[in-house]
């Protein structure tokens, strides 16, 4: 996890080094290397941001190099800890002549604090940044503002002229990191770094590859098509067309083609690219099937093409089973649910829908079209009504129009859902445990040991300090009474994304419930049984109730789920105005349940009775009761509800 260099070598273009291993001139980024070399020399320090595969650690690597310092390098994950960063005693120095500055190994910090035996002070280069747990981030702040740092028993230790930190990360990737705090965001200059151009990535993939010509223009034009298309959440770095363009030459070189065919450049292009390539969320198509169609779009027509194998019939581009195809998932009690979707089956004629939306011609032109631009277009002008119009589209009595808005809100409402709790990080915290894994703790050991009855500490008697988790289950309620019609459907699918997502992102994860009531219970997700965010929104907008709401039956089902679940704090999140009309008083339900929070859907005027019912049953259950009324609204209240 930790090394050392004196960034003497390794000069690589976005992704490896050229074919004889010497140095690579980098390509592009002047301006990012300018304004980097100027606020290293000026004393700042740096991060540097930016997807994968855009040369932030080569840059870093050809600036140290020129200008001789040593660079020491720490991979950023979950289980880097203060102590492995900052250093520790030498247990066994330690229990035989006490704490010295001797018995001292300093960590990467110190190291690059010292820097050489000089004491001028060196690079921290520390990689992905926004996966390294907050508690051990929190040690650099003194760091970056004195100078200076205090270790128990060694002393303050100060960093020499020449000591920078240079962190880099990824801003796009959601999994497994967290937003850095604002304390050490505003100690550090930010540089953002782009993908180039495409002639630099094919002067980048002709470097390092060694492959020219039509190979590295299939290449690079495939790989930069990845990050255009529209069904693609991330594309492939340069990395890809470099991977890409080895494959290709030696897979071509090993079927004894020149030139390559294309079933030899579709077998490299899924093999270098496909697991790159991240589809969007909602989007009910596979890796391969995105990439035969960009190298349908790029190859060119004048091609020699092989005669088709029976490969081509294959279906290994295929996407996932139809809906209702055996092995999909659905719903975890299907006995009452067929029951409740005989109840709730209400349907939206083309006149209702006009006459409900303003936009409505333009998203739907014609019976059984959805044009997804024109509803694009409207959601840039105004979510939230183009949000409203999504959600009765789903209930159209079209059934191909309703079909798609599904498909659709399933993508559009998981993406929206993203935006706050995606980003949360989890509960997990240093402490300490008896016997356990992590790093020892030293002065809790001393403490707690008794020499009279050993020479020395035995396994049981050695305190380390571990990551700890509260566990917390999660039941989300859905109200689906009438109530619950346009934005205010919209507002709960985003919502019911932003839970599901928030579990997917914690370190502690437990798939949470799902369920939707109105004069019945529904169950969407079963506690603990896991489904596809997407399949759960598609089928949580398609619901519309009618007639009673007994909101004390979905508490008493939430807590006979949620007693099952291995968890520390059992808690309900409940959209709904909180108004029952139906059944026992919901402060009877609560049993079972330790927090209740209510998000408290209010498109319009607010109304005071929920606003009163809400906060009161909120307030019964020991949790928060927030209002949304817009689809910003849900993520700032799910971070506070969950994080």
């Amino acid at each position: 996890m930790l090394s050392t260099s004196q960034a003497t070598s390794q000069d690589r273009p976005a992704s490896g080094s050229s074919p004889n291993g010497g140095p690579v001139t980098i390509v592009g980024l002047r301006r990012e290397r300018e304004v980097l070399t100027v606020a290293l020399a000026t004393g700042r320090h740096v991060v540097l941001e930016g997807p994968p595969g855009t040369g932030k650690s080569t840059l870093l690597h050809a600036i140290a190099r020129e200008g001789g310092q040593r660079m020491v390098f720490v991979e950023g994950n979950a289980e880097l800890t203060p102590a492995r960063l900052i250093g520790s005693f030498d247990p066994s120095q330690v229990l035989a002549e006490g704490y010295r500055p001797d018995a001292f190994t300093d960590g990467p910090l110190l190291m690059a604090m010292r820097g050489d035996d000089s004491g001028a002070g060196g690079l921290l280069y520390l990689e992905e940044m926004n996966r390294i747990p907050e508690e051990t981030l929190n040690v650099l702040i003194t760091v970056l503002t004195e100078g200076e740092i205090t270790v128990p028993r060694l002393g303050t230790v100060s960093a020499g002229p020449g000591f920078r930190l240079i962190a880099a990360m990824n801003p796009f990737d959601a999994i497994g990191t967290a937003r850095v705090s604002q304390a050490i965001a505003d100690r550090m200059c930010r540089v953002v770094l782009g993908y180039q151009d495409e002639p630099a990535e094919r002067q980048i993939t002709g470097a390092v590859s060694g492959v020219q010509g039509r190979a590295n223009e299939l290449a690079v034009g495939l790989t930069r098509a990845t990050r255009e298309h529209r069904d693609v959440r991330m594309g492939s770095s340069v990395r890809g067309a470099i991977d890409l363009a080895h494959v290709l030459t030696g897979l071509a070189g090993l079927r004894g083609e020149e030139p390559f065919g294309r079933e030899t450049a579709r077998d490299a292009t899924y093999a270098a690219l496909s697991g790159r390539i991240r589809i969007a969320d909602g989007v009910d198509r596979t890796p391969e099937s995105v990439l035969d169609e960009l190298l349908e779009r790029l190859w060119p027509p004048d091609a020699d093409e092989p005669t088709d194998s029976s490969e081509d019939e294959s279906g290994k581009a295929d996407g996932p089973p139809p809906s209702g195809a055996p092995g999909q998932e659905q719903g975890q009690n299907p006995g009452r649910d067929r029951a409740q979707s005989g109840r709730n089956e209400r349907t939206l004629g083309r006149a209702e829908l006009g006459a409900r939306h303003d936009g409505f011609d333009d998203v739907s032109p014609e019976l059984g079209e959805l044009d997804d631009a024109a509803f694009d277009a409207a959601m840039a002008e105004d979510p939230e009504a183009a949000a409203a119009l999504l959600a009765d589209l789903a209930v159209a009595t079209d059934a191909a129009l309703r079909a798609q808005a599904r498909r659709l809100a399933g993508r559009v409402f998981i993406r929206l859902g993203r935006v706050g709790p995606a980003k949360a990080r989890g509960t997990r915290r240093l402490g300490p445990r008896r016997g356990g894994d992590g790093d020892l703790d030293l002065d809790r050991t001393l403490d707690t040991w008794q020499p009279a009855h050993s020479a020395r500490p035995g396994v049981d008697d050695m305190v380390t300090r571990d990551w700890t988790a509260h566990r917390r289950a999660i039941c989300l309620l859905v109200d689906i009474s009438g109530s619950m019609q346009g934005l205010a459907v919209a507002l709960a699918a985003v919502s019911a994304a932003g839970v599901v997502l928030a579990s997917e992102n914690s370190g502690t994860r437990l798939e949470p419930g799902v369920l939707a009531f109105g004069s019945g219970v529904r169950t969407l997700q079963r506690q603990g049984v896991g489904r596809s965010p997407e399949s759960l929104v598609a089928e949580l907008v398609a619901l519309r109730g009618h007639g009673t709401t007994d909101l004390a039956a979905a508490l008493r089902e939430a807590s006979v789920q949620l007693s099952a679940a291995p968890a520390q704090e059992r808690t309900v999140v409940l959209l709904s105005d909180c108004i029952h009309t139906a059944g026992d008083d919901p402060v009877t339900a609560l049993g079972g349940i330790d927090r209740v929070h209510v998000l408290l859907p209010q498109p319009g005027e607010p109304d005071p009775e929920a606003v009163r019912a809400s906060s009161a049953l909120a307030a019964r259950g020991g949790g928060l009761c927030q209002t949304v009324s817009r689809l910003g609204d849900v993520g700032p209240a799910l971070t506070r509800i969950l994080g």
